[in-house]
C-alpha cells in the first residue's frame, strides 16, 4: 500500500527556518524523482523543487532558489526540504510528490505558517 507522509511544518517567524520531511512507503523510492510543491489560499499549486531519483541533481523555482534545499536519503525512503530565511509569502500547505515514468503520488500536505 503506497503511502507518502509529510511532516515538519509549523509556525515560524520571518527569517526563520524549518525542515520538512516526507517519508514514502509502498514503492521503490529510488525509482522516483521527488518534488516539493506548495499551495497558498486562493493560489495555484506551485512547484518548488525536483530532485532526481539518485539525488545527484536538483532544480529549484526562482522564488526559493538560494533559500530552500532539497535532499533525499533513499535508504530511509525520505526526502527533505530545508527552508531558510522564510518570508511571509512562503506561508502555504507544502506537499511532496514522487514521480516516475509511469505514475506519481502525492502526500496530504503539511502547513507552514510564517508570521511575526
Amino acid at each position: 500500500q503506497f503511502q507518502l507522509v509529510e511532516s515538519g511544518g509549523g509556525l515560524v517567524q520571518p527569517g526563520g527556518s524549518l525542515r520538512l520531511s516526507c517519508v514514502i512507503s509502498g514503492v521503490r523510492f529510488d525509482y522516483y524523482s521527488a518534488g516539493w510543491f506548495r499551495q497558498a489560499p486562493g493560489k495555484e499549486r506551485e512547484g518548488l523543487s525536483c530532485m532526481t531519483s539518485s539525488g545527484d541533481s536538483a532544480y529549484y523555482a526562482d522564488s526559493v532558489k538560494g533559500r530552500f534545499t532539497s535532499s533525499r536519503d533513499n535508504a530511509k525512503n525520505t526526502v527533505y526540504l530545508q527552508m531558510n530565511n522564510l518570508k511571509l509569502e512562503d506561508a502555504a500547505v507544502y506537499y511532496c510528490n514522487a514521480i516516475s515514468t509511469y505514475d506519481q503520488y502525492w502526500g496530504q500536505g503539511t502547513q507552514v505558517t510564517v508570521s511575526s
